[in-house]
């Protein structure tokens, strides 16, 4: 399935904690600068001084913030159950306690250094023909390797109802395209040989014989990188979507024979599958060809390696660390083991430690007020979309008619994941942690050719996040969302809207941002707007483009085409949580507090709500990989689009927050 616009956080509180917590801290804000220079300062500047980033971090920010108040709650669930000797043989407790203990057995994982490898490499080794390489990649791709490209089961977009295969392109190591194509990129790719090089001679390979893998490898993929398609573009879903019979599949790929791939994948027979990008998969007959088999089994080798790296000896994860946490992102140390086991068990066995977690710390009335801020919400941009005064009336009445149909979750499952099929023990972290890569694989392969279950979860109920899917046309909030700086139950009703209602108004609009706007209310890919009406739309998004690409941190400018279903559902989410909080008895009352107005507080919630510090490199990375703007931009430059912060806080067109009237991008 497709998961558009999550907000990018996690973490957790209970309602017990929350009580005491300051609707608006004082003590984090910086009001010697005037909110009309840089709001995201005026909101945040003392906890950026007071906050720097942990060395084990790339960024700090309230969500990293929560994310250690979850930690705290996951641990104890977790230490509760590991220390657990009587737990039943195959119950989930017995589950969560053997994998966290076994991960946490560093000992015994040092002892095997790279061992657990060995079997795979030993398949590598026997492929003496490429016309077998098909058959050894499936089984790869099912044992949680990667390379080449990707494939998996989602819905259908142009019948959601259904799930079939998906092919993608993919096989890349470095985190983008780009990295492998353009000049400024060299550094990253020499130094990337030579961890590659690095990584080889930890398994045994002699040094030079290490570095000529490493060069052949990045040539690889550096052909896959040229036929692949830019970041912006995959955002197009009518770009990716091209339904193929497999039999058009194979013969664009004839060197490569995809029965054979499917089959050892674990997908069960089908006729024909959706090719995301047709150009790149029908490229990968001349590389295959074009291709030493030495190299090919090289590069197969060096995707299991860097694929296991976490799960192996220090030796292995620190240099894989070195690389892609340290030289990629600026992360200085690595977090302790136990944080990194115990995401992976809360990940791993996510509804499992979920459904604890839920009777632990979800009240009821948790879910009753996050379906009553849904309710209040969605009338606003009812009456918005009926307000607007680009659209026509025919397509209103079917924009009205898809946000009626949304699909809204809160909390947790319906029904809880079974995990009766996966097998854990306490003998094997990297073990277990491939069983449970093997369990996924079948389960989700067994989806295809079978309708979508609607009431299935794509976050767990610990995570505070949220997302929308085009193809369910469903709104979806974890249970841990409910907490401050989001909601706060002490707080006034500004503080709330301009936090969680920001929220909720932010996945409703991705059902009509860019993308999200080509689905139509059954979740199908399908065109529901008036030429002029899209017209209309696209010109007025293409405002908000410049507005972005105009905007920069530190030397980097942001890429407006990248991020724009985000911004759009910002800007969106801004004015939805607005016109709800005017709908409120706080609002009509327009009583200050703490000298505050209202709509003070209202807009100094949502910037406190992005408040974060971010190192050089992870932002440059960021700016570049990332569809979401960054938090200063997220503050300073949607609320310049705003009319009611103006009035707010009194902005002038002297004011660096100030854009004008012409200029500021007007949607939903």
């Amino acid at each position: 399935m497709m998961i558009a616009g999550t907000m990018i956080a996690a973490g957790c509180t209970t309602s017990e904690e929350q009580k005491g917590t300051p609707a608006i801290d004082l003590n984090n804000m910086d009001l010697n600068i005037n909110p009309a220079e840089d709001f995201f300062r005026y909101c945040n500047n003392n906890w950026l001084t007071n906050n720097p980033i942990p060395e084990e971090y790339t960024s700090y920010g309230a969500f990293t913030e929560i994310d250690r108040k979850t930690e705290i709650l996951i641990q104890d669930i977790i230490k509760e159950i590991s220390a657990d000797v009587n737990a039943q043989p195959g119950s989930v407790s017995q589950k969560i306690r053997d994998f966290y203990n076994a991960g946490m057995d560093s000992v015994a994982i040092n002892q095997r250094g790279y061992s657990e490898l060995l079997p795979y490499f030993e398949k590598v080794d026997a492929l003496n023909d490429k016309a077998k390489l098909a058959e050894l990649l499936g089984y790869l791709h099912s044992n949680g390797s990667s390379g080449f490209f990707y494939a998996g089961p989602s819905t259908d977009p142009k019948d959601a109802n259904m799930v079939i295969m998906h092919l993608y392109q993919g096989g890349l190591s470095l985190p983008d395209r780009d990295d492998y194509l353009t000049e400024e990129a060299q550094e990253m790719r020499d130094k990337y040989v030579e961890h590659v090089s690095k990584m080889f001679q930890l398994v045994g390979v002699e040094e030079q014989d290490a570095n000529a893998k490493a060069k052949a490898i990045l040539a690889l993929e550096t052909e896959l990188a040229n036929n692949s398609l830019s970041r912006v573009e995959r955002r197009d879903p009518d770009r990716t979507y091209n339904r193929r019979s497999v039999a058009e599949l194979q013969a664009s790929t004839p060197v490569f024979n995809w029965s054979d791939y499917f089959t050892n994948a674990g997908a069960p027979a089908f006729d024909s599958l959706n090719v995301g990008m047709p150009d790149f998969i029908a490229a990968l007959n001349g590389i295959i060809l074009n291709t030493d088999l030495s190299t090919i089994k090289d590069y197969l080798k060096w995707k299991i390696i860097t694929n296991s790296a976490s799960l192996l000896s220090d030796d292995l994860d620190q240099e894989n660390f070195n690389f892609y946490s340290n030289y990629l992102y600026g992360q200085e140390v690595q977090q302790p083991r136990w944080r990194r086991i115990l995401n992976a068990t809360s990940g791993c066995l996510g509804e499992a430690v979920g459904q604890i977690y839920v009777e632990k710390h979800f009240p009821a009335e948790s879910k009753e007020k996050m379906l009553k801020l849904i309710g209040n919400l969605k009338l606003a941009l009812g009456e918005r979309i009926k307000n607007v005064e680009w659209m026509s009336d025919e397509t209103k009445a079917k924009a009205l008619h898809k946000l009626d149909c949304f699909r809204v979750k809160v909390g947790y499952p319906d029904k809880w994941k079974d995990y009766s099929g996966l097998e854990i023990t306490d003998a094997s972290y990297f073990q277990n942690m491939h069983n449970y890569i093997c369990f996924e694989n079948a389960r989700e392969m067994a989806k295809i050719g079978k309708p979508v279950d609607k009431d299935e979860w794509f976050m767990t109920p610990q995570t505070v996040n949220a997302y929308y899917s085009p193809d369910m046309n469903e709104i979806v909030f974890p249970a841990a969302i409910l907490q401050p700086p989001f909601f706060n139950p002490d707080a006034d009703d500004a503080v709330n809207y301009g936090g969680i209602g920001v929220v909720i108004g932010h996945e409703m609009t991705h059902g009509f941002d860019d993308q999200g706007r080509k689905y139509d209310e059954k979740g199908n890919l399908n065109d529901w707007w008036s030429e002029d009406d899209a017209v209309k739309f696209g010109e007025r998004t293409q405002q908000l483009v410049k507005l972005f690409n105009e905007f920069e941190l530190r030397g980097n400018h942001i890429n407006g085409e990248l991020t724009l279903g985000e911004n759009i559902a910002d800007l969106g989410g801004l004015n939805i949580a607005w016109d709800a909080y005017q709908m409120t008895d706080e609002a009509k009352a327009n009583k200050s507090i703490d000298g505050f107005t209202p709509a003070q507080r209202f807009f100094i919630s949502y910037g406190t709500i992005w408040r974060n510090n971010i190192r050089d490199k992870a932002l440059e990375r960021r700016i570049k990989e990332d569809v979401h703007s960054p938090a200063e931009a997220r503050v300073n430059r949607t609320l310049g689009s705003m009319p009611h912060f103006y009035e707010a806080f009194d902005i002038k067109p002297e004011n660096k927050m100030y854009i004008a009237p012409e200029e500021r991008a007007a949607i939903w």
